[in-house]
């Protein structure tokens, strides 16, 4: 069964910076769209960013010139470089994998953003 390991999150200041990282099994990562997903406490779970397989991304609104998702291809593991990191960015992170054999769900890794 696929697994995703995600590593990063922590507590810090507004304007400061963290980086996710989910790393996969090879077989699942190669072929597939990873995401980054979030939720707030009291709100829906959102996307964050995307990046295919061939590496084109997609960003929400509110994170667009700030974050930044990339694809280690030769590590199957996805990254989400954040920066100018404000309050409302507190949330849990998931990461989230969509490949040939299946859909999976990282267990999440939270991010406080708080002075």
């Amino acid at each position: 069964q696929v697994q995703l390991v995600e590593s990063g999150g922590g507590s810090v200041q507004p304007g400061e910076s963290l980086t996710l990282s989910c790393t996969a099994s090879k077989s699942f990562f190669s072929a597939a769209t990873m995401v980054w997903y979030r939720q707030a406490p009291g709100k829906e779970r959102e996307l964050v960013a995307g990046i295919t397989k061939g590496g084109s991304t997609n960003y929400a609104d509110s994170v667009k010139g700030r974050f930044t998702i990339s694809r280690d291809n030769a590590k199957n593991t996805v990254h989400l470089q954040m920066n100018t990191l404000k309050p409302e960015d507190t949330a849990v992170y998931y990461c989230y994998g969509a490949g040939v054999t299946g859909t999976v769900w990282g267990q999440g890794t939270q991010v406080t953003v708080s002075s």
